[in-house]
């Protein structure tokens, strides 16, 4: 085996501890920090669309998305992310207000691993962050 064979491209690799998160609410998304990183995890926060694309590019353990966001377009983050070969199998948990069905039915559709109502995403982030990260 030569030391060519051995090296592989960064990019291409998952990094297995930080985990994009798509929720510009500050209170929101702060509540999440601290709840992932006392399981060792990095957050990667994504502020804007151009911040998925750039961010996703290191290829995270999963990522979380905020359905019902008000400054990100949460569809085009997931037409994003799944427009990626690389990305494909990396979980997807998403959350959205729990009367929005159709928003549901077309998170599935676009490829999310997991959506769940606001309230139990924040009552269950942690599990259902490892539940994600299990199934894939």
């Amino acid at each position: 085996m030569t030391t060519n064979s051995l090296q592989t491209d960064k990019t291409d690799r998952i990094d297995h501890k930080t985990i994009l998160v798509a929720v510009t609410d500050i209170f929101f998304y702060t509540k999440v920090r601290d709840a992932l990183m006392s399981k060792g995890y990095r957050i990667e926060r994504a502020r804007t669309q151009q911040d998925i694309a750039e961010k996703a590019s290191t290829i995270p353990a999963a990522f979380i998305l905020n359905m019902n966001d008000e400054t990100l377009d949460a569809f085009q983050a997931l037409e994003t992310l799944t427009a990626d070969a690389r990305l494909k199998t990396i979980p997807i948990l998403a959350f959205a207000n729990h009367e929005e069905v159709d928003t549901f039915n077309r998170a599935k559709a676009l490829g999310v691993t997991k959506i769940v109502s606001r309230n139990e995403f924040s009552a269950r982030l942690k599990d259902l962050v490892e539940e994600v990260m299990l199934n894939v």
